[in-house]
């Protein structure tokens, strides 16, 4: 509920020779200076406690949830404010989820701050790299490190259980080449990646923002092109997939526009699904509802 002014009705203008310190209003019928003067307190006392709980909220979001692990706002206040396609969740962590953020986060995460631009070669020991923009609960990650020990997947999402479950199921299967980014892709794009240092991008069912007046919100647009194609190498390839038919026939459009990406599909439409993407759970579940998936396979040029 918005606040509304103690006194919403306009006074008149005071007298120039009026004291600063006149009432801006008449006081109510019977009522005697003590009850105004109450009243007065008691208003500046609820406003102390709102500005005081609101406080609290802002560095509660500001604070780390396990210290050493994945920071609540990594870039800081800092960058500009602007229209973003996600929404940080802050949903339950497992006990399992927790241990592997406390052991793991150390040695295979990193913060999205925006004030260091990443050695690749150094952070995998050389490997080839591809970018994975939302991962969710990490499932199809994990089980693609573990299907391509030879390529390293840096994985962004803002999902911190989700972030603890991709590092506990690659620490599980032995997997040492992921790496689990926090915060957001659009500053690491811009301001954490050398020119021509990954191997490719993969975005799969990102958020649709279904209503017309989110589709502003979609990640897949004109402008995010514009901050990948300077990070890609020659030839490396964008792979979005999604099960959300106005969303795909979106981003083929805005995919074919582009300037700098070729469809490595010859009838220049969708791609068939490579056997290197597992089917998520997030498929599985539009496969249910009876959603066509669709996958997008462009080259940088």
């Amino acid at each position: 509920m918005s606040e509304q002014p103690l006194n919403p009705t306009p006074a008149a203008a005071p007298d120039d020779d009026a004291p600063d310190t006149a009432p801006a209003g008449p006081a109510p019928t019977g009522s005697t200076a003590a009850d105004v003067v109450a009243a007065g307190g008691a208003a500046d006392e609820a406003a102390a406690l709102r500005a005081a709980s609101f406080e609290r909220a802002r560095r509660l979001r500001q604070e780390p949830r396990f210290p050493g692990g994945p920071a609540a706002d990594p870039a800081g206040s800092h960058h500009e404010r602007r229209i973003r396609s996600f929404q940080p969740r802050r949903s339950r962590v497992t006990a399992g989820q927790q241990d592997a953020l406390e052991r793991l986060w150390p040695k295979w995460g990193l913060d999205i701050d925006g004030q260091r631009v990443l050695d690749l070669a150094d952070l995998f020991d050389g490997l080839p790299v591809v970018l994975e923009i939302g991962f969710g609960m990490g499932e199809a990650t994990a089980q693609m490190a573990a299907d391509d020990p030879g390529t390293g997947i840096l994985a962004v999402d803002v999902h911190t259980p989700g972030q603890g479950n991709l590092l506990g199921l690659a620490d599980k299967a032995g997997s040492t080449n992921v790496r689990v980014a926090n915060g957001d892709a659009v500053i690491l794009l811009r301001e954490m990646l050398a020119p021509e240092s990954l191997d490719g991008l993969r975005v799969y069912f990102p958020d649709p923002w279904p209503k017309a007046r989110h589709h502003k919100r979609r990640l897949i647009q004109p402008e995010f092109l514009d901050l990948v194609a300077p990070v890609l190498k020659p030839g490396a390839v964008v792979h979005c997939a999604t099960d959300w038919e106005p969303y795909a026939e979106q981003m083929l459009e805005v995919l074919t526009a582009h300037p700098r990406f070729e469809n490595t599909a010859a009838d220049g439409g969708y791609a068939a699904r490579p056997a290197f993407r597992p089917l998520t759970r997030f498929e599985g579940q539009g496969l249910d509802k009876g959603h066509v998936v669709h996958d997008l396979l462009f080259a940088r040029v």
